[in-house]
């Protein structure tokens, strides 16, 4: 991934890393695989005889799984090569240097020494091509974690020692022990003999295997993807809500730019700003940018800029027609993820045979003694919005508040103030169910958050949406957007005449994903309503950066397991700093698969 200036007034962005970085990448991990093989076949005959004279059997044995572990670093430092990564560089450097010694030590291997030693000289002459910074939140651990692998295998091979003190040959000091132990972890004979080869070959693979997890461990920490806190400023916050209040309108996803766990790439003219979150090494951002259409190609270069200087993968989670456009005039690639239900407040009523069911569940609830109270959140008291807060906690599905493209997650904060709020009590005036929406731009709502009482009478969520809409108009709101619905063309297709096969078996694939995430479901809720539907994309690097996206994204929306969380309190959303930072070895299965 690569950015640059295109032309003065804007820079655009080259998707598919340039040939040379992408070839190179395939080539360490070619060399990387041939490692392994040769590492894992027999030496030549004859050749290790001639070898055994300058090298012990323990050095040669140890060379030999030594080689086969580069090979497989050098495999998985592939993917941050293909990034720009140049810590990954520094580190493919290092492992070619160390595999034309292997080759060497292990066997007197002549041509495999040769092709690691023209891959050493290939990088170093490419070296300008891989200039993404660091991680900085990693270096510690890059020195901590692999010290406490290597103390280990520094005290198990001590004490394999001081057990077969007995068959050592001569009477040698413990010190002496202890240089043979550490010398072990680096892969080095240390000055000991035993009278049994056995032990002594024993002793060195064993602090010879520590000594290569420590590198192992350190290396995944070293390129482990950066996840970035991210911090905003009051000035920051206050110039997002200008940029909606001026240029809002257009997109009903703006008001979600405000969630406290994402970052903002400004334009140089401070007039647009995309706001992302990265995680797993994908930046994520959502929805249109934010602010004047003119400046969008500014804050969309500087977001890429950003992620192509940290390695990170730019994506984006549903964004409109608009946004997709621009990003893709930015060299991304583009493709419809779903559908958003948009309600036209003016025209919207319950007549009609295709609102049967929704003026049922309305009727049904109103007899049941229900009632809706709609109002902006600032013209309510503390102690109800207290309660709300408290019933939305309750009314929770689990623990863990899903969303991010299309959620705020948060609550009552006053920031929050223009918020919508429908209020819905039974006959005794307990709180059975609300609904918050989110201002969109000076004349829409945006649905953020659905929460109800699972004992309360059916028709609950009908009965809110329609006193919503209802209420919309005397409130200057001309348009609501409902619940986004993922492929729903899928769904709205395969139940027309004529629908070919293909279409019909992905329609199947959809509704068993739907037993697990509410696709199907999402998409019946909103068709009640008899919406217009508006398209929503997601955009891209390359095809193969896909997977990886889609578990950022799963990650985002708390489907996945992640180390942040975002609450609903009071206090607004806000990234909880105690929370556990994804494991190393998420990161690195993660970086492995892709």
């Amino acid at each position: 991934m690569v950015w640059h200036r295109e032309s003065a007034q804007w820079g655009a962005w080259q998707p598919r890393p340039p040939l040379s970085r992408a070839t190179v990448a395939r080539l360490v991990q070619l060399a990387g695989l041939f490692n392994v093989i040769t590492g894992v076949l027999p030496p030549p005959r004859g050749r290790l005889a001639e070898l055994s004279e300058f090298v012990p059997t323990a050095g040669i044995l140890s060379a030999r799984a030594a080689t086969v572990v580069v090979g497989v670093l050098l495999i998985y430092v592939g993917a941050g090569l293909r990034r720009g990564k140049r810590r990954a560089w520094q580190v493919a450097v290092v492992l070619a240097g160390t595999s034309v010694v292997l080759h060497l030590v292990r066997s007197l291997d002549i041509e495999p020494a040769v092709v690691c030693a023209a891959l050493l000289a290939m990088l170093i002459v490419i070296r300008g091509r891989f200039h993404a910074v660091p991680d900085p939140q990693s270096r510690w651990r890059v020195l901590a974690v692999p010290a406490g692998f290597a103390v280990a295998g520094f005290v198990v091979g001590f004490a394999e020692i001081a057990v077969r003190h007995d068959r050592l040959v001569g009477d040698p000091g413990w010190a002496r022990w202890a240089e043979q132990a550490a010398l072990g972890v680096i892969g080095v004979s240390g000055p000991l003999q035993f009278r049994d080869p056995y032990g002594g070959a024993l002793v060195t693979l064993t602090t010879g295997a520590f000594g290569l997890l420590a590198a192992a461990v350190a290396l995944v920490l070293l390129l482990r993807p950066y996840a970035p806190r991210p911090v905003r400023t009051d000035e920051e916050e206050m110039r997002v809500r200008e940029l909606l209040a001026r240029h809002g309108d257009g997109d009903s996803l703006g008001y979600f730019a405000l969630r406290g766990d994402k970052s903002l790439a400004w334009a140089r003219s401070g007039k647009a700003a995309v706001a992302y979150r990265v995680i797993g090494g994908v930046s994520l951002a959502s929805g249109d940018p934010i602010g004047d259409v003119e400046a969008w190609p500014h804050a969309i270069a500087a977001w890429l800029s950003e992620s192509d200087r940290h390695g990170w993968i730019p994506a984006v989670l549903g964004c409109g027609a608009a946004g997709g456009k621009a990003y893709r005039r930015s060299g991304l690639d583009v493709v419809e993820l779903g559908d958003e239900a948009l309600v036209d407040v003016a025209s919207f009523n319950l007549h009609g045979r295709s609102m049967r069911a929704v003026r049922q569940a309305v009727a049904r609830i109103r007899r049941a003694g229900y009632t809706c109270q709609v109002a902006r959140q600032r013209e309510l008291p503390a102690t109800v919005v207290a309660e709300v807060v408290h019933a939305a906690a309750a009314f929770r599905d689990g623990k863990v508040e899903r969303g991010f493209s299309m959620a705020l997650s948060r609550l009552g904060d006053p920031r929050d103030g223009d918020s919508l709020l429908v209020l819905c009590r039974d006959s005794q005036a307990r709180l059975r169910g609300l609904l918050q929406f989110v201002p969109w731009g000076s004349d829409g709502l945006s649905l953020d958050l659905m929460r109800g009482d699972r004992t309360a009478e059916n028709g609950l969520t009908e009965f809110m949406v329609v006193s919503a809409i209802d209420a919309a108009s005397g409130l200057g709101i001309r348009r609501v957007s409902l619940n986004f619905a993922v492929l729903r063309s899928v769904f709205a297709r395969a139940e027309e005449l004529g629908a070919g096969p293909v279409l019909r078996m992905w329609h199947r694939v959809l509704r068993g994903a739907s037993r697990f995430w509410q696709i199907e479901s999402l998409y019946r809720a909103n068709a009640k309503y008899q919406p217009t539907w508006q398209p929503r994309y997601l955009c891209f690097p390359t095809a193969r950066d896909v997977p990886l996206i889609a578990v950022a994204a799963l990650k985002a929306e708390a489907f996945l397991p992640t180390g942040w969380r975002v609450s609903a309190g009071r206090d607004g959303a806000t990234a909880n700093p105690a929370a556990p930072p994804p494991t190393d070895t998420e990161h690195a299965l993660l970086y492995a698969a892709h």
